[in-house]
């Protein structure tokens, strides 16, 4: 009879053990499925890529081209380039894109750049102050993109519109 109630107390003992890791064991991998839920969850702020290339052949006449700086314009890498209120050429995310312009000023007021660009992934707008005006006009401002999901990249620009 001794070794019977020893049995059962061991076999009850063991049971509950198990009824506890099967427990602590479910709740542990819940945990881990919700932390890895919300790491997908953070698409809307990724910054989004703008890479340079060289001056696109399709333009032919008038242009405005920009570079994210001076250094940046003297070497030719390009961030931006237009063909004079027609297309806009940019390389985002990896992929070139050619795009219609939607409007563009014509910076007779205050010596101001104005262009928006917008695509089913993209809104873009360019925004410069004349700085320098010779044969062609040098700007600094700002290039500022959208995306639908919320995600918004600003770089200042430097470079010039002319024919």
């Amino acid at each position: 009879m001794k070794y019977i109630i020893i049995f059962v107390s061991a076999l009850l003992l063991v049971a509950c053990k198990k009824d506890k890791e099967a427990t602590s064991g479910s709740a542990v991998s819940d945990s881990v499925q919700i932390a890895h839920d919300s790491a997908n969850v953070k698409n809307s702020s990724e910054k989004i890529l703008v890479e340079t290339f060289a001056f696109p052949a399709e333009i032919k006449e008038c242009s405005c081209y920009f570079a994210r700086n001076k250094a940046d314009f003297e070497n030719e890498k390009y961030i931006y380039a237009d063909d004079a209120g027609k297309t806009a050429y940019m390389k985002l995310d990896g992929k070139r894109l050619a795009m219609n312009l939607i409007s563009s000023s014509d910076m007779e007021a205050d010596e101001v750049l104005t262009k928006e660009i917008e695509n089913e992934d993209y809104k873009i707008s360019v925004k410069g102050k004349k700085i320098k005006g010779e044969e062609a006009l040098l700007f600094e401002g700002t290039l500022t993109i959208e995306k639908p999901d919320g995600t918004v990249e600003t770089t200042p620009i430097y470079g010039e519109c002319g024919c």
